[in-house]
């Protein structure tokens, strides 16, 4: 069973902080204090999600509005629940969350590695690569309907 929840209260946000810990510092070597910045609060600037896998939250994600873009930032999954459709499931939860504040342009900064399942969900890359925290990205963007 797989659900999504908008992120509303302390706890929820510290659920995932835990999973971002998990995945970008212990997992990909992100420095802690590069992970977190002033847009992980819950005061109207990003709207977070959870994605949930049998009643355990597994994964998350944010969205917040830059030039006039949705920007997806901050999506992991915890790594045995990869490969289940989950990060398809964040994704198009941010997605919804763009379009609920009449966003119909959304970017993201992609790890190279995950390029592929992003131009599967419709994403085209936009950028040549470039590092971000020691790591390969590329910038996507896409068309919503």
């Amino acid at each position: 069973m797989k659900t999504t929840t908008k992120i509303t209260n302390e706890e929820q946000l510290d659920l995932a902080f835990e999973i971002r810990k998990e995945v970008f510092v212990k997992e990909q070597g992100v420095p802690l204090a590069d992970e977190f910045d002033e847009f992980d609060r819950l005061d109207g600037r990003c709207g977070h999600i959870l994605v949930y896998y049998h009643e355990q939250a597994v994964g998350t994600g944010r969205l917040r509005i830059v030039d006039e873009y949705g920007k997806l930032e901050r999506i992991c999954l915890l790594e045995k629940y990869r490969n289940l459709g989950l990060g398809k499931v964040i994704v198009k939860a941010l997605e919804e969350i763009a379009k609920e504040k009449g966003v119909l342009k959304v970017k993201l900064h992609g790890q190279t590695h995950a390029e592929g399942f992003y131009h599967r969900l419709g994403y085209q890359t936009a950028s040549d690569i470039f590092m971000e925290d020691g790591i390969p990205h590329v910038l996507m963007t896409k068309q919503l309907s």
